[in-house]
Parts: structure tokens; C-alpha cells; sequence
């Protein structure tokens, strides 16, 4: 297992902070006035989705985590588990708790292909793609006024989220989806 430095914790790193799992979202190496050098860092559970905040030293080191990412299939939602199987094999079959899933709940729908973190033969976190083509289900009449910026009316989804996009979409349209901001893209 290797260890780093307190400068080489940078984003996206995989890293143990007291026998969890952490995502390094960003760091910033400063030093205070005649003092030695320190590393502020932000960084996410894997495991149970939190934030945190530590501060790491010259001194420190920390141990790299070992997560292994695998691909995998959504099968169905039941009572607030979601039921996955490896993509290479349909019968082993896994459950995830909804704070796993996180916000890549609202995009899910079935048969999409995801990749799950496992940390100590465990999975922990879903990454979904970055953008997914979703049917709209339910989309509000356009109304006639001031257009001139261009409207814009909330629409829901067919894995049931409700996201803001442009007055031209209609019912039964399919929509590309930025699904790390839960923006609308494009009409597909």
C-alpha cells in the first residue's frame, strides 16, 4: 500500500483518514507566515457520502486507498435498495443502500451500465455516466408571454427527477442530461 506525502494528497486522489475511505475533491498547499508548509484539504466519504475538512503537515503521511472499479448493471429500486449485477456475470447479483446510490438515484433507470466502487470487497459508491439520454414523462403546456430570454419550465423525468429545461421540449421527447449538475444538454 503506498503511502504519500502531505503535498502529493491533490484531487481525485483515493485516500484512508482513520480507517475510511476518502475522495480528495481539492487541496490547496500554503504556508503561514514563517511557519512550515501545510496542505488544506476537502474531501468526501466514500462510504457514507460526508464531507470533511483536515489539514495535513510536513510531517504527515497518509495511506492511499485501494479501490477497485468495476463494472456493473442496474437492475430495479425495491424499498430503498438498488439491486446491481456484474456486467460480466448476471447471477452475482448486489444490493446498495440509498446514501450509497446518492444523487445518481434521480438518473437510474434499468439496464444502464455503471461503475461501483468496492473498497475491502465491499461496494461502496456508484459512478453513473457524465451524461445519460432520459424520456421526458410529464411536461406542462407552454405559456405565451415575455419569451424574449427564452422560457423555461420544469419537466419530469421517467426515472422520476424534475429538471428545469428549455419551453420547446415536449412530452414523450428524449433529453440529454448532465447528470453531475442535473442540467438539461440537449434534445436528442
Amino acid at each position: 500500500m503506498a503511502m504519500l506525502d502531505y503535498n502529493d494528497i491533490t484531487p481525485k486522489k483515493l485516500i484512508i483518514v482513520d480507517g475510511e475511505p476518502y475522495e480528495v475533491l481539492s487541496s490547496w498547499v500554503f504556508r503561514k507566515q514563517q511557519r512550515k508548509p501545510v496542505n488544506q484539504v476537502k474531501m468526501r466519504n466514500l462510504k457514507t457520502g460526508s464531507m470533511a475538512e483536515q489539514t495535513f503537515h510536513v510531517s504527515d503521511k497518509v495511506e492511499e486507498a485501494e479501490v477497485e472499479t468495476r463494472p456493473a448493471i442496474f437492475i430495479y429500486e425495491r424499498g430503498g435498495e438498488w439491486w446491481f449485477n456484474e456486467a460480466s456475470d448476471k447471477s452475482k447479483r448486489f444490493p446498495l443502500e440509498e446514501e450509497r446510490v446518492g444523487d445518481a438515484s434521480k438518473f437510474l433507470k434499468g439496464n444502464t451500465q455503471v461503475d461501483v466502487r468496492w473498497f475491502e470487497g465491499e461496494p461502496i459508491q456508484v459512478k453513473i455516466p457524465i451524461k445519460m439520454e432520459l424520456k421526458v414523462t410529464e411536461a406542462p403546456p407552454n405559456t405565451r408571454g415575455n419569451t424574449a430570454q427564452g422560457g423555461d419550465k420544469v419537466v419530469k423525468l421517467e426515472t422520476g427527477a424534475a429538471i428545469t429545461v428549455p419551453m420547446f421540449v415536449e412530452e414523450g421527447d428524449v433529453i440529454r442530461v448532465n447528470t453531475e449538475t442535473g442540467e438539461y444538454v440537449e434534445r436528442v
